[in-house]
């Protein structure tokens, strides 16, 4: 059964800009979002059709593939090959009556007509010889989006993901012919579209932006050529708590008033989910902030290393007063104002 079209899941045009777009995928995105549907798979499973559109659309080449190949775009390489292929077979076919006479040159290709049978060993020789220079080639890198929160991303995780990737054809073993025709199994593409389980690995550190590569379960190579690789694009999602700046953290703290004014200590939460006591000098200002060192994010690819936290500190105003609590603030307010008009 054919999939949906893209254009169609992402409600826009065949001809809407990256913009629009990217605009009507951030709009779906917030709707099917798993976070705002907790439990309903109908809706996770219409938010991983979003991505999967969205992946497509939003980078030109994939695009133009699939605008020309529709559910076949991601064999387009190979359907292009073959294409070449096939207009190489017309071109020697439509020369083939010159037997005789000295060598025909094409590229690589140096074939002594006058030495050969006929014009079937001449395609023979150009195609073996082709598999062996012209057509190896690595296969394409294959991108896929994956979202973590934030502790996943101090901690690092594993996910488990499913890939629509194209694999070499065992029954032609990747050359798209059997027996002098095209490959029944995969129509001559030389590669079938099968759907991969993957358990893969985020490592501590990425940030919204990183790509995680996975050595080898990209796309196949071309003529024997070893596969490209998958890689991981990372969103990581914001935190209610804490903001992040590259490696450092930055998290509001509360501060009961008396403590501000008299000294004291509060509590600082952390990435990693412990909490640290910081010591609050007397005097201390509503907003000022605190650097703890090496309590950030750690550094993508040496977690040994990490950023810093820094604690912004917020005042905390007593309310619902008793009589004598007011009393008390009246008695100082009256008493700073007399020191503010003294020193006057």
């Amino acid at each position: 059964m054919a999939k949906r079209d893209y254009y169609e899941i992402l409600g826009v045009r065949r001809d809407a800009t990256e913009k629009e777009i990217r605009s009507a995928y951030r709009r779906l995105a917030r709707q099917y979002h798993p976070d705002v549907n907790p439990g309903d798979r109908a809706a996770e499973e219409k938010f991983k059709e979003i991505n999967a559109a969205y992946e497509v659309l939003k980078d030109p080449e994939k695009r133009r593939k699939y605008d020309k190949y529709g559910d076949k775009w991601e064999l387009a390489d190979q359907i292009e090959e073959q294409q070449r292929r096939a207009g190489m077979h017309d071109f020697f076919r439509r020369s083939g009556t010159r037997t005789t006479g000295g060598p025909f040159d094409f590229g690589d290709f140096d074939f002594d007509l006058g030495n050969l049978g006929g014009f079937e060993d001449i395609l023979g020789g150009l195609f073996r010889r082709g598999r062996t220079t012209a057509r190896r080639a690595k296969g394409e890198n294959l991108e896929h989006p994956v979202e973590v929160t934030l502790e996943e991303a101090y901690h690092g995780t594993v996910r488990t993901i499913e890939l629509r990737v194209p694999e070499t054809c065992t029954a032609c073993a990747g050359t798209g012919r059997v027996a002098g025709g095209p490959c029944a199994v995969c129509g001559g593409l030389g590669s079938q579209v099968k759907t991969q389980r993957l358990e893969v690995k985020i490592p501590p550190g990425v940030d919204t932006g990183s790509k995680v590569r996975v050595a080898g379960k990209g796309h196949p190579g071309v003529g024997g050529g070893e596969p490209g690789d998958l890689l991981l694009v990372i969103t990581v999602r914001p935190h209610e708590r804490f903001e992040r700046r590259g490696d450092d953290l930055y998290v509001d703290v509360p501060a009961p008033l008396f403590d501000l004014v008299l000294g004291g200590e509060v509590e600082v939460p952390t990435p990693k989910g412990t909490r640290l006591r910081l010591k609050v000098p007397a005097g201390t200002q509503n907003g000022r902030t605190f650097r703890l060192g090496g309590q950030g994010m750690p550094r993508l690819g040496n977690p040994e290393q990490k950023g810093d936290l820094y604690a912004r500190v917020k005042a905390v105003l007593p309310t619902d007063l008793t009589p004598r609590e007011r009393e008390l603030f009246e008695e100082l307010r009256r008493m700073r104002s007399g020191a503010a008009a003294g020193a006057v």
